[in-house]
């Protein structure tokens, strides 16, 4: 039997290791029902914008599947964790499946974390390259 993750760096810990798995029930699984969930970006990216529920969150990480080849990069830089916040930074590389185009994306995540769930989910990327990258 597997414990769920319960305190702030065991959720984000689990979040990053079922991103990376490609696991979406389980990502979905550590968000509370309703998330203050933005990740603010031209509109000519498909997955930007603000979100609450499951079914919206779920959207978003199909989206990021289906837009996106396959990371060439993600690392993590820095977590930095106090009491129910985390503040995640690093850099990915993905290409855009539409336009062909690679971007590299400086992003820092900010995670709010309640009652063993996440509440607050708040990605601030590159927009600006990765807007570039969709342009055809």
């Amino acid at each position: 039997m597997t414990v769920a993750p319960q305190t702030t760096p065991e959720i984000v810990d689990a979040f990053f290791t079922r991103f990376g798995e490609g696991d979406l029930p389980g990502l979905l699984d550590l968000f509370a029902d309703r998330v203050d969930f933005l990740v603010p970006g031209a509109p000519n990216v498909p997955w930007t914008g603000a979100r609450t529920g499951k079914d919206e969150i779920a959207e978003f990480f199909t989206l990021l599947g289906k837009e996106l080849t396959p990371a060439e990069e993600f690392t993590i830089d820095v977590t930095v964790i106090e009491d129910g916040h985390a503040v995640v930074t690093g850099r990915s590389r993905f290409g855009v499946v539409s336009t062909g185009k690679p971007f590299t994306n400086e992003f820092a995540l900010h995670f709010t974390v309640a009652d063993g769930r996440i509440t607050g989910y708040r990605m601030h990327e590159d927009s600006h390259a990765i807007s570039v990258a969709f342009t055809k």
